[in-house]
């Protein structure tokens, strides 16, 4: 059997890359991963974004844990394969103060046959802060810890699993949450640990053992003027080290943290491997040259060390910042000084027997927070049972009995509807006719006639009323108006059409106009020139000075050096502009600047904002694009990042970037430590 955990920064995001977009099933996910326990951090969905390829895999259970008041933020989720293991009891959250679905009773009041165990008890919550930091404004509520999808457990007769994501410290302004959160993870393992429960977390910690475990361990303990002892001290390490045997702790044990309790698998498996790391930062591009930490881990209760045969990170699986981390379990284990089949022991009591399948798995057995029993999941009809599910012969017979019966009650005019329709149609099309026939007829004979249209008996022949038909499709409607102004954007770059000759012909003075205008446009350019304009109002001018006046009785002008300008009699006549020409316009109003060359590689550059406090924050700057280097720092000359860097307020560069300014600019660190720096694009 099979663990792996993986934070996948988003629970589609694997499928835009590969091997996963090929087949984008969940299904097809976790046979690539050939996992049988599935252990996701950081979905980034709500509940109204589940869909049935997520929640009803094919021989799958899952367990969502997702937030309930910030939506599309973190959520944890386990994915268990029926055919090899199935829980017996299944929660969200660390202190047991939410319900179960469609339940108002919280997991910790449940009676104890349906409890996990290990509740914090009312003083453990109070003390998750230390009280020397304890103040009004620091208060946890234990409500807010469970609140944010942030923790699911499963119980199996063998151990109980843990899928954790740990908050981290992004913005500096959860340190108090973060060590809470940790504080109640040690807190709740260590009363499972009491109560004789077998335990493996896993999942997304955000935090790092030592110095081997992250890239930068040096350069922050550098930077920040700090020992060995300091950096190993701090509250959330200092937590973890302690809950974890092997972990470098300085000074004396915690009271309550006396003893370990968990094993970290994948370092005992590679206990000197160095560059071992699970997280790359994206926003520096750190995977290429492996500048990273580990943080994602899969821990295990002391006892069960030798329940591993191997222990891994899959760092060549893309599709997110972080990569996967799995165990391999032995086919069989030692339980009590007995060696027993992982199979009964990941299963209900019975359903295994040395190994070999008892009885088929039921979905009726499986605890209430599964994903399956949720109302919009529950009681889906398969469409096989559209076709094997058949009504009963009494039903049949009585159904086409009382069919017979009714057909001999009904009239003939609703047994025969189409002939009905076919009636009333000529009907209604004799009627037009002699409709249209009195009104064409003779005014007088209309004036002598006095009007003796009655209104229409119902036919006797039909016991019933007729129904009423609609009106037949052939009558004639009056023809819509066309719809003035523009009714798309389109027609902002095309040229309106001229308008078409008019059938009638002028009348009135309006013939006299342009019986005159005609006679002008056969007189000499320069004699006609100063009658058009004014009769025309409209002017257009155009770039070249090449045009011909044509017979529309159209003048052009050459008044000194100005733009020749053409003028029209039409007054409503509108100005035409060239689409080539606008679309130009805008693409050089909206064109980007072009990128600047990093001085070492020549490539373009990539721009990026500052998001670290200060009087920079906010400011966009350029730097070269490659990955950074294994040792984080930008190096001249090699393959990996090097130290160009400028501001985009400074960037002046041509389009075609082949320009160099010099600036002024500061290198650009993790910490914005200033360097004084010169830089070139």
């Amino acid at each position: 059997m099979r663990i792996t955990t993986w934070n996948v920064n988003g629970i589609r995001n694997p499928f835009g890359y590969q091997p996963w977009r090929d087949q984008r099933t969940f299904n097809g996910m976790f046979d690539i991963l050939e996992a049988d326990i599935v252990v996701m951090q950081e979905l980034k969905i709500q509940r109204k974004d589940l869909t049935d390829d997520m929640v009803l895999v094919p021989g799958w259970d899952c367990y969502y844990s997702l937030p309930k008041h910030k939506k599309g933020y973190s959520g944890v989720a386990i994915y268990t394969r029926q055919s090899v293991c199935a829980p017996i009891r299944a929660e969200e959250g660390l202190i047991g103060v939410l319900c179960p679905p469609n339940s108002s009773c919280q997991y910790r009041e449940l009676p104890e046959e349906q409890q996990i165990g290990g509740y914090l008890t009312e003083k453990q919550i109070s003390g998750l802060i230390p009280a020397s930091i304890m103040d009004d404004s620091k208060k946890i509520d234990a409500g807010a810890l469970d609140a944010e999808g942030r923790c699911v457990i499963l119980e199996f007769p063998a151990f109980v699993l843990f899928g954790v994501y740990s908050p981290a410290n992004s913005n500096g302004m959860r340190e108090d949450f973060r060590y809470a959160f940790l504080t109640a993870l040690d807190t709740r393992i260590r009363n499972l640990h009491a109560m004789g429960k077998r335990v493996i977390l896993t999942g997304d910690l955000n935090v790092s053992r030592s110095e081997i475990e992250t890239a930068n361990a040096e350069e922050d303990m550098r930077k920040s003027n700090i020992s060995h002892e300091d950096y190993i001290s701090t509250p959330n390490r200092r937590v973890f080290n302690q809950l974890v045997e092997g972990g470098p702790v300085a000074g004396d044990r915690d009271p309550g943290r006396e003893k370990p309790i968990l094993w970290d698998i994948c370092r005992e498996f590679h206990p000197n491997r160095k560059g071992m790391y699970t997280h790359w930062e994206q926003k520096i591009n750190a995977r290429p040259g492996n500048y990273g930490s580990r943080i994602d881990y899969i821990l295990c209760s002391i006892g069960m060390k030798t329940w591993f045969r191997e222990a891994n990170i899959q760092e060549g699986l893309m599709g997110s910042d972080h990569c996967p981390v799995y165990a391999v379990f032995k086919d069989i284990v030692e339980d009590s000084s007995e060696l027993v089949s992982l199979l009964d022991m990941m299963n209900p009591p019975g359903m295994f027997k040395g190994g070999a399948r008892q009885w088929d798995y039921n979905t009726k057995e499986i605890p209430a927070f599964s994903c399956r029993l949720l109302p919009e999941f529950k009681k889906r009809r398969n469409i096989k049972d559209m076709f094997s599910r058949k009504p009963s012969l009494a039903k049949v017979e009585s159904a086409a009995e009382s069919g017979d019966d009714a057909s001999k009650t009904l009239p003939q005019s609703l047994m025969e509807p189409s002939s009905n329709v076919s009636t009333q149609s000529s009907f209604a099309a004799q009627n037009e006719s002699q409709k249209t026939a009195s009104l064409t007829s003779s005014p007088e004979r209309t004036e002598k006639q006095p009007r003796t249209d009655k209104k229409r008996q119902a036919s006797s022949s039909s016991p019933l009323q007729t129904v009423k038909r609609s009106k037949s499709k052939t009558t004639s409607t009056p023809p819509t108006p066309p719809v003035k102004g523009q009714q798309s954007l389109r027609g902002f770059f095309k040229p309106k059409t001229a308008a078409k000759p008019t059938e009638n012909p002028p009348e009135g003075d309006l013939a006299e106009t342009l019986a005159e205008v005609k006679k002008d446009s056969t007189t000499p350019i320069a004699s006609q020139s100063s009658h058009v304009q004014t009769k025309a109002s409209t002017h257009i001018h155009i770039a070249s000075g090449d045009e011909q006046p044509s017979d529309q009785g159209v003048t052009t002008e050459k008044p000194g050096n100005s733009d020749l300008t053409k003028e029209c009699d039409d007054p409503e006549s509108p100005t035409i502009f060239d689409p080539i020409v606008s679309k130009e316009s805008w693409d050089r109003l909206f064109a980007k600047p072009a990128a600047p060359r990093c001085e070492s590689h020549h490539e373009p550059c990539m721009r990026l904002q500052s998001k670290k406090k200060g009087f920079n924050l906010g400011r966009e700057f350029w730097m070269c694009a490659r990955p950074i280097s294994p040792s984080g720092n930008k190096e001249r000359g090699t393959q990996w990042r090097c130290t160009t860097f400028i501001w985009a307020s400074d960037w002046q560069g041509a389009n075609d970037g082949s320009r160099i300014e010099r600036v002024e600019a500061w290198d650009w660190t993790r910490d914005g430590v200033r360097n004084g720096a010169e830089s070139r694009p």
